[in-house]
């Protein structure tokens, strides 16, 4: 049985009537200076594998869509996962309200080449494992090169959000977004998501 809306005499009235499903949330200083050293270190220990989406006609990875590498972080060390789930739950009180209760994936660096290094506007919720997601995560852990900015497409016209090491910026898997080509120097980021039950 579908639940009637309850409404008042100015509008629909939720349990948090600021709850927005199209909006992101960050922290500009979300971590230090020291603690994204310890983060690169622990990081470039892993393997790195091309990011590419798709293949051609020969069979090499398409580098149209992206052009980037990712290094797995398997067993990495919680103090930081624990710190983006306190984020992130500031986040989703303030904005979405969303039942999120698992983490399937591994966290993922990133490093965007100086030579057109990108992702085209994608979500990062679909198919396979990607169906589960449900809040993005990603941390800047660098600010010196050109390009590579961070774009959410959440309305009209997409918003560009502020280049500094250690923000962190939150926002829902299904929101449009993507990195613009890297002309200058290396784009490294931290990304990690989310997920729960289906939306209902």
């Amino acid at each position: 049985m579908i639940k009637k809306e309850v409404y008042i005499k100015d509008g629909w009235n939720p349990k948090n009537p600021n709850l927005n499903m199209a909006d992101y949330y960050f922290f500009e200083d979300g971590f230090s200076e020291e603690e994204i050293k310890k983060i690169k270190k622990l990081a470039l220990k892993y393997p790195a594998e091309n990011a590419g989406v798709g293949q051609d006609d020969t069979g090499h990875t398409d580098d149209k869509v992206r052009k980037s590498t990712v290094r797995w972080l398997y067993d990495f060390p919680s103090w930081v996962t624990d710190k983006l789930l306190t984020m992130v739950d500031e986040a989703n009180d303030h904005l979405w309200d969303f039942n999120l209760h698992s983490c399937q994936e591994s966290m993922q660096y990133t490093e965007y080449p100086p030579d057109g290094g990108h992702y085209d506007w994608h979500m990062d919720c679909g198919h396979g494992i990607q169906h589960q997601r449900k809040v993005s995560i990603t941390v800047q852990l660098n600010d010196d090169y050109k390009g590579g900015e961070l774009q959410i497409h959440n309305g009209s016209n997409p918003s560009t959000l502020k280049k500094k090491k250690g923000t962190v910026v939150i926002f829902p898997s299904y929101m449009l977004h993507r990195v613009t080509p890297v002309t200058k120097g290396v784009r490294n980021s931290l990304v990690l998501w989310l997920g729960g039950d289906h939306y209902r």
